[in-house]
């Protein structure tokens, strides 16, 4: 018994170890990969329900910018059409409702999500929550409004931040929100199939 035991844990710290011992030596010249900062956190998958609809068409993802300043699409823009409800992904404490370029937006910092916590924005939103409440998720905090729309079709800009750093919102979301096509049962090993 003692016996396979220590061949257990003998494979486990061989298997454990193999990669590292496998993988080429870095160049010298290389810099050591730096730290994450608290900015740099995973991302809690706590979503719980789409901000819009029950599986949005997604018009344009995540492009994060190469440089803090650079071109990209720093969240995901979801088709819906003017007056549809945004609900709240995840329970948290509203930190702005309001507009800014002529646009309603709704930031909703998310609770328990750490230092700084993370922050969902939605625009443009014609808001039904003030600053200061408190929310849960699937909760109604607004209505897509018509216009102020950077897509070509109408839509709602979903985002995500931790601190000054844009994060991919979709992070947020459980596998079983992202799925696209129907469930399929695959057959069980075994049990003959029905002729």
């Amino acid at each position: 018994m003692r016996a396979k035991r220590c061949a257990r844990v003998t494979w486990a710290l061989l298997l454990a170890v193999a990669p590292v011992a496998l993988t080429p030596a870095a160049d010298a010249a290389d810099p050591p990969a730096p730290a994450p900062t608290r900015s740099e956190a995973p991302v809690p998958v706590i979503g719980r329900t789409w901000p819009v609809g029950s599986r949005p068409t997604v018009l344009r993802g995540w492009e994060p910018p190469a440089t803090r300043y650079g071109r990209g699409h720093r969240g995901v823009d979801l088709a819906a059409p003017p007056g549809t409800p945004v609900r709240a992904i995840a329970p948290g404490r509203v930190s702005y409702a309001g507009r800014v370029a002529g646009k309603g937006v709704v930031s909703v910092e998310l609770t328990g999500t750490g230092d700084p916590p993370l922050r969902t924005t939605y625009e443009p939103v014609r808001a039904s929550v003030r600053k200061g409440d408190e929310v849960e998720a699937g909760e109604v905090i607004g209505r897509v409004e018509p216009g102020g729309s950077h897509c070509t079709a109408p839509c709602l800009h979903w985002g995500l931040r931790r601190g000054e750093t844009y994060v991919d919102p979709l992070s947020l979301l459980p596998p079983w929100l992202l799925r696209t096509g129907p469930s399929r049962l695959l057959p069980v090993l075994g049990v003959p199939l029905p002729p």
